[in-house]
């Protein structure tokens, strides 16, 4: 795969190649089977960007375990909007269960921690939150991932499921905007 890739109108070069992404999901994943071992933990993958990353980490967590979806969105472009919307209501249940959120990317933490404000109030047993990158630097909440992949500067990125206005998802690496 190419070192610099185009989506729309903007230029991305390669900042995380796939097989670095490969060896520290496998890493995250035995971490949580460590973690929850003899536990059935309810995995809740944000959409749409979380979804090859939770592909990959359940399958590197080999321990029993119950996966749901849920939508939320608070980016137009490469900017947050401010606004979380919540566009897939899940179907789990939260309450009294080891909950392990799957996120692809925490930035200013705005969407995260409106949707673990929620969960909260259903009263888990734990909440914990895994996210493939956090970008502590743009960070706006006080919110600290439980499993982080990659901690990364303040760039927008696409590939391995992140996006830009829906292009770049399909991308094996991670790319970082050069024309910042």
């Amino acid at each position: 795969m190419d070192d610099i890739v185009q989506a729309h109108d903007l230029t991305f070069r390669k900042m995380i190649t796939a097989e670095q992404i490969a060896e520290r999901v496998q890493e995250m994943g035995t971490q949580l089977a460590r973690d929850f071992a003899g536990q059935h933990p309810l995995f809740l993958v944000v959409l749409k960007g979380a979804y090859i990353f939770a592909a990959d980490l359940l399958r590197a967590c080999p321990i029993d375990q119950e996966l749901a979806f849920v939508r939320l969105s608070s980016y137009q472009g490469t900017r947050s909007s401010g606004t979380v919307r919540m566009d897939l209501e899940m179907t789990a249940t939260v309450t009294d269960r080891q909950v392990i959120i799957v996120e692809d990317i925490v930035d200013t933490g705005r969407t995260l921690e409106a949707f673990r404000q929620k969960l909260l109030a259903d009263d888990p047993a734990d909440l914990k939150i895994a996210t493939l990158l956090h970008k502590p630097e743009a960070q706006a909440f006080d919110l600290i991932p439980d499993y982080v992949g990659f901690t990364i500067p303040n760039e927008f990125v696409i590939g391995y499921g992140l996006d830009y206005d829906e292009a770049g998802r399909h991308l094996p690496a991670i790319y970082q905007r050069t024309d910042t």
